[in-house]
């Protein structure tokens, strides 16, 4: 199985580069972020003409969230993040694709912070990890996918003070991230290349694309019986350089049956 993430930053606006993509990459599974559209603007025809049934949760103007499968009808398991029924946003999702259980999450940028806004993700992933932990103890296989808008380590973001007071580098933040592999997940990236230079995101602003001004927010964790059968995994940066592309770039596994 061939497994990818994609924040497509609005999947109407960037339906042809997402249909490219899918066409060249051939993913068997497809987790989607910032679809940006509600449920009836979320483009089902296109999608099940390119292959792929799917599930979605879509919300007006920002966040949603969708698992694509190949061939497949995933089987939706949660539409929501457990443990706040006030929280009525669009991020996190849940199905069961060819026998492993796969989340698609767009988690909080947090941003200005401190704020309402950064107290917000900060519960969004206490809520996530004890959610996560439960998935992990089950002994299921899980992938946890999507945009953690979280930087891991320094070294997943260019060299640069000016993200110093970023929500996405605090440390509170971090510890975060750091609180799930302790839970045993696996960084599926980071597995691979323990040493290299990774970025999933580029902004728009200040060529930071043509500068490889990057940073590394789009994770794939693994459960310990899927990390067994991980064989390859990577970065296509080149759907980042495209016409109207997202400002992130997708990110895949691949997993031996």
């Amino acid at each position: 199985m061939k497994l990818a993430t994609f924040n497509i930053n609005g999947v109407n606006k960037r339906l042809a580069n997402l249909l490219a993509w899918i066409y060249e990459a051939e993913p068997d599974v497809v987790c989607l972020q910032e679809l940006k559209a509600t449920d009836d603007q979320f483009p089902r025809s296109a999608i099940e003409a390119a292959g792929y049934g799917a599930v979605w949760r879509g919300q007006p103007a920002w966040n949603g969230v969708a698992i694509l499968a190949r061939d497949a009808e995933p089987v939706l398991t949660r539409s929501t993040l457990p443990g706040d029924p006030s929280d009525t946003q669009a991020r996190y999702i849940e199905a069961a694709v060819n026998g492993i259980l796969i989340a698609s999450l767009y988690a909080p940028n947090g941003n200005p912070q401190p704020s309402p806004k950064f107290t917000y993700k900060l519960a969004w992933h206490q809520r996530f990890a004890r959610h996560a932990a439960e998935l992990i103890e089950s002994g299921l296989p899980v992938v946890l996918a999507g945009d953690y808008n979280v930087v891991p380590e320094p070294r997943d973001i260019y060299s640069t003070r000016s993200y110093d007071d970023n929500a996405l580098v605090q440390p509170e933040s971090r510890a975060a991230f750091r609180d799930l592999l302790e839970q045993g997940w696996t960084d599926a990236l980071r597995k691979r290349y323990p040493n290299e230079e990774l970025f999933t995101f580029w902004d728009y602003r200040r060529n930071r694309w043509e500068r490889n001004a990057g940073l590394r927010l789009d994770h794939i964790l693994l459960s310990r019986k899927l990390v067994r059968r991980l064989t390859a995994a990577g970065i296509d940066r080149e759907v980042r350089s495209q016409e109207n592309a997202s400002d992130h770039a997708p990110v895949w596994v691949a997993l031996r049956d």
